[in-house]
């Protein structure tokens, strides 16, 4: 059950990865669709699709938006300033980011509020709204600053202990089970390094001084760390509902109860 939930969880960046490795193994340089021009037809085709069929709500397609509108700015930001590059030609493209590129980002943010709904997650204790917001503003603005300030990243690995240290992930796959949120994040930016490493290995897209055969660098992990609360929070803002829902701890108050030793 676990696995069938985490899957259709991540039904939209798993489609979005497969796009990406099959369209790297047949494309061909003549043609007359440019293929990352391909990648971004298909993404927006799959998301119509999805609310059409009803398989998304609004609320996550809100949030898929939000997610393409920052993701954007951060890789031209970051296209610009030389940490990474896209090496093929498009025509959905702005300056040398071509627009698929957004919703990679936009799959991150799918899955986490798919995966909140999917599960029924709760996060207990949950920390003040405010702060959570002001760290992954700090985060995000960190990934443009550093650039030309010193990196606060440590800092910020120190904050995300100090905010959600306490907070628990309680999830239901036929039974409650719970998760230390800072694990839960370090073990999704392992499968994001993968994921990333994938992409690469296919040159969809290049680090600076990489080629297609060397791994992405293992720092890497530590930023896609940080993102996913940034990627968290984007979630709480765009969709309320799904984090409101997930604030309740009524359901694991009643299997703390039970578990505990009577008498």
């Amino acid at each position: 059950m676990f696995t069938l939930k985490m899957g259709w969880s991540a039904l939209f960046g798993g489609l979005l990865l497969i796009a990406i490795l099959l369209s790297k193994a047949v494309w061909q340089a003549d043609w007359v669709v440019h293929r990352y021009d391909a990648l971004f037809l298909f993404a927006v085709s799959v998301q119509a699709l999805l609310l059409i069929l009803r398989m998304e709500s609004r609320a996550e397609a809100r949030v898929i938006l939000l997610f393409h509108l920052t993701g954007t700015a951060m890789e031209l930001f970051k296209t610009w300033a030389g940490s990474w590059s896209y090496p093929e030609a498009a025509i959905f493209r702005i300056a040398g980011v071509p627009l698929f590129s957004g919703f990679m980002y936009a799959a991150v943010g799918s899955f986490i509020a798919r995966a909140i709904r999917n599960f029924e997650m709760r996060f207990v204790p949950y920390p003040p709204f405010w702060a959570t917001v002001l760290l992954a503003l700090a985060i995000y603005v960190n990934f443009f600053a550093h650039h030309y300030l010193s990196d606060l990243r440590w800092l910020l690995f120190a904050a995300t202990l100090l905010v959600y240290g306490r907070t628990m992930i309680w999830f239901d796959t036929g039974r409650w089970y719970r998760l230390p949120m800072v694990l839960s994040a370090f073990l999704a930016s392992l499968f994001l390094w993968i994921a990333e490493n994938i992409g690469t290995r296919s040159g969809t897209w290049l680090y600076a001084g990489q080629n297609e055969a060397q791994m992405v660098s293992l720092g890497k992990i530590g930023s896609w760390y940080l993102l996913l609360y940034v990627s968290f929070v984007t979630v709480t803002i765009a969709a309320p509902g799904a984090i409101i829902g997930a604030r309740r701890p009524d359901p694991v108050a009643r299997t703390i109860a039970e578990a505990e030793p009577q008498g």
